[in-house]
């Protein structure tokens, strides 16, 4: 069976019968007591969530996190939101699979932003922030997963890709930033816009299109996790300035911006507080395009409440549709200061 329908083109009352992903598979209870199984499906477009009440013992044996399954059933509206009801599942087989129908990634060539991260990097001017940032991307284990590691589990940037994505976005909006304030060094911040979630290469993993924390991310966070990184890596540079390396570990442990998000520390200097801004407004604005590329209206309209914005967003279709941002990406240039995923 070959996939035909994704999951950013089902409506309301639309009858499904496809290949998805397996995301998550929940077994819960009714309130007498039936089991039954709470589900999320995915595919390269997207996820939809979905209970199946009936037969939840014997389809959990088959509904395996990071499993291509056949599902029947009827798209519905839930909360606002639209979820799949299933009828019935069965088991695919898993040999013939295209995975790239699956596997969510970014828009964004791989090549193109491998070449603008080498080109942020030969923009540095200090000689140890050049040297460390060299030795990280190019001489490190952690360096390669960067390339292909998500940013997150959920919310923003949650593909392949999407940290390197996420950030070479903040890179470019602290080139612009930085600029503007005569108090900023524009080699720290950039260099802590690419290293800021650089922890998280450890923090997550991503096997089949599932992703989870790893048990060290779990007990230590990224945020620490980077910043221990980021002394075992200096230490191997020559006469690395004890200074810088406090700065930049600050940059790492204070960019969530306030302690109850997760951050130590809060942004105590001017590099810090800048990073913290772009962070959050490039997390953010990541989240609204992608529910503005979702849109199947022509005009504006208002999506579904998002609870990690606390609020209501009015969205407008993009202008070029879903690879507007690769098709920038592509005629812009690694050097060109038009923002990729913000504007």
């Amino acid at each position: 069976m070959e996939k035909k329908l994704f999951i950013d083109a089902l409506k309301e009352g639309q009858q499904v019968d496809d290949l998805f992903l397996v995301k998550s598979v929940r077994l819960a209870e009714t309130r007498a007591g039936k089991p039954y199984l709470q589900l999320v499906f995915a595919d390269r477009s997207g996820d939809i969530g979905g209970p199946a009440w009936d037969n939840a013992e014997a389809l959990e044996k088959i509904c395996i996190p990071g499993k291509v399954v056949r599902v029947s059933g009827a798209v519905q509206i839930y909360r606002d939101k639209l979820q799949l009801r299933v009828d019935h599942i069965e088991a695919a087989d898993q040999a013939n699979l295209k995975m790239e129908n699956y596997l969510a990634a970014s828009s964004r060539n791989p090549a193109s932003m491998e070449s603008e991260l080498d080109q942020r990097l030969s923009e540095i001017a200090d000689p140890f922030l050049s040297k460390l940032l060299h030795k990280i991307f190019h001489q490190t284990e952690v360096g390669e997963r960067f390339q292909h590691a998500p940013a997150a589990k959920g919310i923003h940037h949650a593909y392949r890709g999407g940290l390197l994505e996420h950030s070479l976005s903040m890179a470019r909006v602290a080139s612009l930033l930085a600029g503007h304030y005569q108090t900023v060094e524009k080699d720290l911040v950039i260099a802590g816009a690419l290293l800021h979630d650089i922890g998280k290469t450890v923090e997550l993993q991503s096997e089949v299109g599932v992703i989870d924390y790893t048990d060290i991310g779990r007990l230590k966070g990224h945020v620490v996790i980077g910043s221990e990184f980021l002394a075992s890596v200096a230490a191997e540079i020559e006469d690395f300035p004890k200074e810088l390396l406090v700065h930049l570990q600050h940059l790492v442990l204070s960019h969530h911006g306030r302690q109850e998000f997760g951050s130590p520390v809060v942004p105590m200097t001017a590099e810090a507080l800048l990073l913290s801004f772009i962070d959050d407004m490039d997390a953010k604005m990541s989240l609204v395009d992608q529910l503005s590329t979702k849109l199947k209206a022509d005009g504006p309209t208002w999506s579904d409440y998002q609870r990690s914005l606390e609020r209501y967003i009015l969205l407008k279709p993009t202008l070029d549709g879903s690879d507007h941002a690769e098709t920038k990406a592509e005629d812009d240039g690694p050097g060109s200061t038009r923002q990729h995923t913000l504007f």
